[in-house]
């Protein structure tokens, strides 16, 4: 099978099992699922083939013409794209098998692994496009695969109203996403990304960062930044392998990897405001995180953090850069290698607590209230292994995945911007902190509900993907494992190890903030059911309280009190003037003539003569220049 025909399997694959079973086994949940999964495996199969043989895709065929336009679509595998189709294809395999037992009992499983396979062939369409044009029409799919996926709970106001959301907030994004698009074709002529490559390097800078900074909105919107980070805590209304595969690895991820596709367009100015934006919502999310009571909503809040390291070490990357000779690409490399290194770990370890929450909320009977928890440690000590490798990863322990790729991270700061470096080792603290946090309250202490008290470990399907991805957890941040999968992606990661200088400092900086935040975690909070913050500081706990819902409150007041007012002054002219005086009135005037024209009509031939003559002086008039 030649390369292009591999890439043809694993991108088409998903798309026929989601055809299959929607035309065919809408009613028949257990044949579905299995369908789902072999598709799932199929592209884990080929995304592995494609890592390890190393192979390269580049090409295109044209798809519509109009006169001198003409759009193209096609496939460009490269060591990036590999690197991704590893987090999709074997993460996503991995949480189609355990959503064979988590919704083993879902009466609507048929329509729920439909949506996983439409999303997989959206995702994977991302993955391996070769043109900007290309990448947008993926997009929009993985944002309506989204939309099916989180509202699968069709019965839920909750669930329905978190997918309308979702699907509003990231079109907001997704309009400056598209106005770039367009403002890239009218600059360069063509939207592939070979092309646009030779002919940005060749211009040596774009234009204006405002084009750099319109794609980077749909990086916003999908990458939940600040502000259009609301939708994902409500996301977690959907099923927790959906939360697993869309707000962990894969969906929320594809904005990053969107920045790594296009980081030879990026200038300076933009780069500030990337790097700066991204640190915002780390720190934002983290804080906001403290709070939280729902297990779900701890862990998307922390998804949110972890995605500002990300959008923050791509601008970390290039900032302060020059464009001549070849220092632009070579330092952009830096910001690229830093945020994919911890985009792959951080699906490893994410993907993992998130399963192992929805492992915990199977356990506990559909429980997600962390101080509702309790003593799972002994009822299920599978998850509780696997939950407890995943928070050492998250909080940076060391030889853990997380410990290498935050502190590449943090020595890029160190290196590039000293407040941004502070900012991000603050997060590290309040990341630690909230992880141990939740950890605690859930798995230590006495089960302080009926429902924990009757929690269950659950079955080997389940628990089979969370060993593996535990074991990813330990041993994805090591060169052995990474590089591997990165290929030459893993030469532009940071190494603080080969800088002496600064070595040290990251290095205790990254065991001071992770011992600071779990210690303060673990004195400060029993294992009880209720809040300690809210007890002992219930000012600071209101406050983060209402930082957490700040945004919301002004999109709905803006919502309520700007757009609807706005929309119904629109309706207000309409009626008025377009269905009023323009359409009603020009019914009114042409009636108004044809009653006067009808009036002529008298059915007299004496009549007729009189206008006859009457229009010929008028016309014997008009000949001689009389009017």
């Amino acid at each position: 099978m030649s390369p292009v025909q591999s890439a043809l399997l694993l991108l088409l694959t998903p798309l026929a099992s989601a055809t299959l079973i929607a035309l065919a086994l809408r009613r028949a949940g257990a044949v579905a699922q299995w369908v789902s999964v072999a598709a799932a495996a199929v592209v884990c199969a080929v995304s592995l083939q494609f890592v390890f043989n190393g192979t390269d895709v580049n090409a295109s065929l044209e798809w519509l013409r109009f006169g001198g336009f003409s759009v193209s679509l096609g496939f460009k595998i490269d060591a990036l794209a590999r690197l991704m189709l590893f987090v999709v294809g074997f993460v996503g395999f991995l949480i189609h098998v355990f959503s064979v037992g988590y919704m083993h009992d879902d009466a609507a499983r048929a329509r729920f692994f439909g949506g996983l396979s439409i999303f997989m062939f959206s995702m994977l369409g991302i993955v391996v496009a070769d043109s900007l044009f290309m990448i947008f029409i993926f997009w929009e799919l993985v944002g309506f695969s989204s939309y099916l996926l989180i509202g699968h709970y069709l019965h839920k106001q909750s669930a329905a109203d978190a997918a309308k959301k979702a699907f509003i907030v990231n079109r907001v994004g997704d309009f400056g996403f598209l106005l770039g698009i367009v403002w890239c074709y009218w600059a360069f002529g063509t939207t592939n990304l070979n092309a646009l490559a030779f002919k940005a390097g060749a211009a040596g800078t774009v234009i204006s960062a405002a084009l750099p900074l319109l794609l980077f909105c749909g990086a916003v919107g999908k990458s939940a930044q600040m502000p259009l980070h609301v939708w994902l805590p409500d996301a977690m209304e959907g099923p927790t392998p959906v939360s697993a595969l869309i707000h962990a690895a894969t969906m929320v991820a594809a904005g990053v990897y969107m920045l790594c596709r296009i980081n030879f367009l990026m200038v300076p100015e933009a780069l500030n405001v990337i790097a700066a934006l991204g640190t915002i919502t780390a720190l934002y999310a983290a804080l906001c995180a403290v709070v939280q009571r729902d297990i779900k909503k701890v862990l998307a809040y922390s998804t949110l953090s972890q995605l500002g390291y990300m959008v923050a070490a791509f601008g970390l990357g290039s900032l302060a850069v020059t464009h001549e000779g070849s220092a632009h690409s070579v330092v952009l490399a830096a910001g690229v290698g830093a945020a994919m290194f911890h985009l792959t770990t951080h699906a490893f370890f994410k993907a993992l607590l998130f399963l192992g929450s929805g492992s915990v909320i199977h356990g506990c009977h559909h429980e997600q209230d962390i101080f509702q928890m309790g003593g799972l440690r002994k009822s299920m000590p599978i998850t509780f292994l696997t939950f407890t490798l995943g928070v050492l990863a998250i909080i940076g322990f060391p030889f853990l995945a997380g410990f290498f790729s935050k502190d590449a991270i943090l020595y890029l700061a160190f290196k590039k911007n000293t407040l941004i470096f502070a900012a991000l080792a603050f997060t590290a603290i309040l990341t630690s902190f909230y992880m141990v946090r939740m950890w605690k309250i859930v798995f230590l202490g006495e089960a302080r509900s009926e429902e924990a008290k009757h929690a269950h470990e659950s079955g080997l399907v389940m628990t089979l993907p969370l060993m593996l991805l535990a074991g990813l957890s330990i041993s994805g941040g090591y060169p052995a494992i990474f590089g591997k999968l990165a290929g030459s992606v893993m030469s532009l990661v940071p190494d603080a190890h080969n800088d002496h200088a600064a070595h040290p400092i990251i290095l205790g900086t990254s065991l001071a903030v992770m011992l600071l935040g779990a210690g303060a975690a673990w004195l400060f909070y029993p294992a009880a059911a209720t809040d300690a913050l809210e007890s002992k500081a219930g000012g600071l706990f209101r406050g983060l309280v209402a930082l957490k819902e700040s945004f919301d409150a002004v999109y709905d007041y803006y919502v309520a009190k700007v757009q609807q007012r706005f929309a119904m002054l629109l309706n207000f002219l309409e009626q008025i003037f377009l269905a009023g005086l323009i359409i009603r009135g020009c019914a009114g005037l042409v009636g108004l003539v044809g009653l006067g024209v009808r009036a002529l009509h008298v059915g007299s031939l004496h009549a007729y003569v009189y206008w006859f003559l009457l229009g010929a002086v008028l016309l014997w008039g008009f000949a001689a220049g009389i009017f």
